[in-house]
C-alpha cells in the first residue's frame, strides 16, 4: 500500500455501529475535499449470496478478500475507511469455530492501519439477516477484539454515543491524524478549535507557585 494511504480501521461486535458509523464518517470526510474510500464488510456480501454463514474452511478466504479490497482502495485514494477488518474474521473464527489461526495475518494487516475505532456496546441489539446470532455475544466478542489487539500491542479508541454524537466523537478522534490546511480545510479548522478551547499548560510545583523556581530547574538538569 501507498505510504500516502490512511487507513481506518472500524471494528467492533455485532449490531454495535460499525456500518453506519463507515458510511457517516466516508459522506464527512469526502465533503472536506479528502479522495475517500468507504470499503464495505465482505461478509455481509457473502451471506447475501450464499443465503447462509460461512463454515470454517470458508472463513480465510473471506478474510483475505477483506484486505484485498481494503489494499485495492489503498492504492487509489488518501483515505480508506473500512466497514469492518480481517480481525473481525479472525474474531468470530476463534469464538465459533476455536479456530486461532488467522490471528497472525489479520494483526499484521492491522499494524498497518493508521488508527482503529471500536464501536461502543451502547446501542440496541438489532437482528441483521444470517450475520448477527445475538446480544449475549456482544460482550465476549468486544473482550476478544481487545485481547487481540492488547496481545501485539496495538491501540485503539473507543468511539461511544447515540446519533450524530457518535460521528462527532470519531471525528475528533481523527481530526489530528488528518488535519492538514492544504488537505481539509474544515477539519484543520476543527484542530484549532479544540486546541483554542483547551486550558493552557503550566508548570505546577508542589512547593510553590513560581512556574520558573527553582525546584523546577533542578529537576531538569541531567543526573
Amino acid at each position: 500500500m501507498p505510504d500516502a494511504a490512511l487507513i481506518v480501521a472500524i471494528v467492533g461486535a455485532e449490531s454495535s455501529g460499525k456500518s453506519t458509523l463507515a458510511q457517516a464518517l466516508h459522506k464527512r470526510l469526502s465533503a472536506e475535499g479528502l479522495r475517500c474510500a468507504l470499503v464495505n464488510e465482505w461478509l455481509r456480501e457473502w451471506c447475501d449470496r450464499e443465503g447462509r454463514t460461512p463454515r470454517q474452511d470458508e472463513q480465510s478466504g473471506i478474510a483475505a478478500e477483506q484486505t484485498r479490497r481494503i489494499e485495492a482502495a489503498a492504492a487509489s485514494h488518501e483515505l480508506v475507511i473500512c466497514d469492518t477488518t480481517p480481525l473481525m474474521t479472525a474474531v468470530y473464527s476463534d469464538f465459533i469455530f476455536g479456530d486461532r489461526s488467522l490471528y497472525p495475518s489479520a494483526l499484521g494487516f492491522h499494524k498497518r492501519c493508521s488508527a482503529t475505532l471500536l464501536t461502543a456496546l451502547d446501542l440496541p441489539w438489532l437482528a441483521d439477516g444470517h450475520q448477527r446470532q445475538g446480544p449475549e455475544v456482544q460482550a465476549p466478542i468486544d473482550a476478544l477484539i481487545r485481547r487481540s489487539l492488547l496481545d501485539v500491542g496495538l491501540a485503539w479508541s473507543i468511539v461511544a454515543g447515540q446519533g450524530e454524537a457518535r460521528v462527532e466523537a470519531a471525528l475528533d478522534l481523527l481530526t489530528l491524524l488528518l488535519a492538514r490546511p492544504d488537505r481539509a480545510a474544515g477539519l484543520f479548522t476543527r484542530l484549532q478549535a479544540q486546541q483554542a478551547a483547551q486550558k493552557p499548560w503550566r508548570w505546577s510545583c508542589e512547593q510553590c507557585d513560581q512556574p520558573e523556581c527553582e525546584h523546577r530547574l533542578l529537576g531538569d538538569r541531567p543526573a
